[in-house]
């Protein structure tokens, strides 16, 4: 089997995929860190969707890994849309979870102008810990909450400006249809941050997509809904 490249999304990190490793069952899991974010907080942000992809798809090459599958969540979502435009031999199988091609995110739970202002007046640790509430369909009382905001408390300044800054000036509208990819949309039907409409957008303009909504979940369905999570892209995966 082809290794599975799993790129995280917003004030995330590769510590968020620990639930996901009954996907590692007959292949590699490849979990990257995002420059300032998570294990790679310490290095300087990127603002771009494309800019992300290109450190992506570098950092595979740089470990030998030439062709793979590939999960996206959120702003890992868009990246590993681009990932898609500038190396679409590379990727065998693509999974678009909780994410969309409009960058501007509308009806998000705020407008990104007003993270980007919260987060200047608040700091990063307490942005952290607001945003990523956000993301459990119960907020702080989630089980998953602590764990997923303990990682996003690593994101820097910089580097949330920066991703907010990147994901407001992208869109992957226009190259949805080129996508050749076999592609799984997932989708938490309580998500916050990206709407139906998104999903809807990335399902119907993909050639060869298919979409799995899972109930009773936000934008954190893989911390939530683990089992059922891991059985929709494990059996996607599985297919010859």
């Amino acid at each position: 089997m082809k290794p599975l490249v799993l790129v995280h999304g917003f004030m995330g990190g590769s510590d968020q995929w620990a639930l996901q490793k009954p996907l590692a069952k007959g292949r590699d899991l490849i979990a990257v860190d995002l420059p300032g974010f998570g294990k790679n907080a310490h290095l300087a942000p990127v603002a771009s969707i494309a800019g992300f992809a290109d450190w992506v798809l570098a950092e595979l090459a740089r470990r030998g890994v030439s062709d793979f599958d590939l999960l996206g969540h959120s702003m890992g979502g868009m990246i590993v849309q681009e990932m898609v435009r500038l190396a679409p031999h590379r990727v065998a199988r693509l999974i678009l979870y909780g994410t969309g091609a409009v960058g501007l995110l509308p009806g998000r739970f705020e407008p990104i102008e007003t993270s980007m202002d919260r987060a200047k007046r608040d700091g990063a640790s307490a942005t952290a810990r607001r945003i990523s509430a956000t993301w459990f369909l119960e907020s702080e009382a989630s089980q998953g909450y602590p764990a997923c905001a303990k990682i996003a408390e690593q994101s820097t300044l910089p580097a949330i400006l920066a991703g907010l800054e990147a994901m407001r000036d992208w869109s992957g509208q226009d190259n949805l249809a080129l996508i050749s990819a076999e592609t799984l949309i997932v989708w938490g039907d309580g998500d916050r941050t990206y709407p139906w409409s998104q999903i809807e957008l990335l399902w119907r303009a993909i050639p060869n997509s298919h979409l799995a909504v899972l109930p009773l979940c936000a934008h954190a369905v893989h911390m939530e809904r683990p089992d059922l999570f891991n059985r929709i892209v494990g059996e996607f995966l599985a297919r010859s």
